[in-house]
């Protein structure tokens, strides 16, 4: 059995260092892996904990896309220097320094400077994120006299169009409301939604929510006066909807492929009333890509 480990481990290290060579650019060396190979190769590895990109010339110059800040404004210095080495033939405005957007513009670049090259980007219709979540609501919707608010958390899958570029996606969303003594009502949520971004930068997006179908599991206990006896009685209800609930949220990206979420849902609904609270509906959360 140990032999088998100690074989295992041998060869996942042979595997790892054939990945990636060492590479002395500007007295630094570096361990690199190569993404993309052709008339432009794409190189990259994370060094301390940070995404670093460089781009190797046909003649094995290598040199390093960056993108410094200055006053507080990034200088987007890895547009310059591949607008210079594709002679402005592809447009930069788009590109975001990661790796995704960098394979796909030097892989497209190789396709058009030579006819033999096979392309390596895959390009997935389809892009997936999945998140946890959790806060507090109100539940603007139910009847909340005292307008107290309980604790929410629940998780998320969301799509989106080729590239992580696109400013629309749609969400599937699990929400569970937790019970109060003073509140005595949640509910299990299941919600279909679409989402669309307003600011849709590389570090930072802000969005429009509106869940467009929901299928609520809820437990309330109400008083019910019966001849002046008021009594408790617990009532669970299943409840399918289509009510239009419109929120925002941000998403603040932390590392190549994660992000940080902030969202304030419930704000109104086209087919619900209000039962007289402004939503207090907040969470914070983590996302990250598939």
């Amino acid at each position: 059995m140990k032999k088998i480990i100690c074989l295992f481990y041998l060869v996942l290290s042979f595997s790892f260092a054939e990945a990636q060579e060492t590479f002395t650019i500007d007295g630094e060396i570096l361990e690199l892996k190569t993404e993309v190979n052709g008339k432009l190769d794409l190189l990259w590895n994370i060094i301390d904990s940070k995404y670093r990109y460089f781009i190797r010339t046909e003649n094995e110059t290598i040199m390093e896309l960056k993108n410094t800040k200055l006053e507080g404004k990034f200088q987007r210095e890895y547009k310059t220097l591949l607008n210079e080495l594709t002679n402005d033939s592809m447009s930069t405005r788009r590109l975001n320094l990661t790796l995704f957007s960098l394979k796909e513009f030097i892989d497209t670049h190789n396709s058009n400077a030579d006819s033999s090259y096979q392309s390596t980007a895959v390009r997935n219709k389809l892009h997936f994120r999945i998140g946890v979540f959790g806060g507090f609501t109100n539940s603007p919707f139910i009847t909340n006299p005292n307008n107290l608010t309980t604790p929410l958390f629940g998780g998320e899958l969301e799509v989106l169009d080729i590239g992580q570029i696109s400013r629309h996606a749609v969400f599937l969303q699990a929400k569970h409301v937790l019970e109060q003594d003073e509140l005595e009502y949640s509910t299990t949520e299941l919600s279909l939604g679409y989402r669309f971004r307003v600011i849709n930068k590389a570090s930072f997006s802000l969005y429009a929510n509106m869940k467009f179908a929901t299928l609520n599991f809820s437990n309330a206990t109400i008083l019910v006066n019966n001849n002046d006896v008021i009594t408790a009685e617990e009532f669970n209800q299943t409840a399918f909807d289509v009510p239009f609930i419109f929120g925002i949220g941000a998403d603040i990206r932390i590392t190549e492929n994660s992000f940080i979420t902030l969202a304030y849902n419930e704000l109104f609904a086209l087919f619900l009333d209000n039962q007289g609270n402004f939503s207090q509906d907040f969470a914070v959360g983590y996302k990250f890509n598939l």
